[in-house]
């Protein structure tokens, strides 16, 4: 079984960063990807930026140049480094953990941006 915790949402202004967390624990093989993807109310969830373990990225181009997603893999972690934020990014942000063909979520941490 896997668990994945997420933190470091909240509230921000415009233009303001955001740095949220996922430690994942439990039966991990250590060739995944990790990454987050942001369900706003009334939309579909979808990708924001994941990362493998050998370290390719994929962004969704509304987030390019603004959030950077990074791990540590000794840690079983992952970061997303959100900047410059809209209040377009405004959502509940979702970890997932990916292992082949079976993925794993987090509970969810919402981000607000305020205009």
């Amino acid at each position: 079984q896997v668990h994945l915790v997420e933190s470091g949402g909240g509230l921000v202004q415009a233009g303001g960063s955001l740095r949220l967390s996922c430690a994942a624990s439990g039966s991990i093989f250590s060739i995944n990807t990790m990454g987050w993807y942001r369900q706003a109310p009334g939309k579909q969830r979808d990708l924001v930026a994941v990362m493998t373990s050998g370290g390719a990225t994929n962004y969704a181009d509304s987030v390019k140049g603004r959030f950077t997603i990074s791990r540590d893999n000794a840690k079983n972690t992952v970061y997303l480094q959100m900047n410059t934020l809209k209040p377009e990014d405004t959502a509940v942000y979702y970890c997932r953990l990916s292992i082949t063909t079976t993925h794993y979520w987090g509970q969810g941490t919402q981000v607000t941006v305020s205009s």
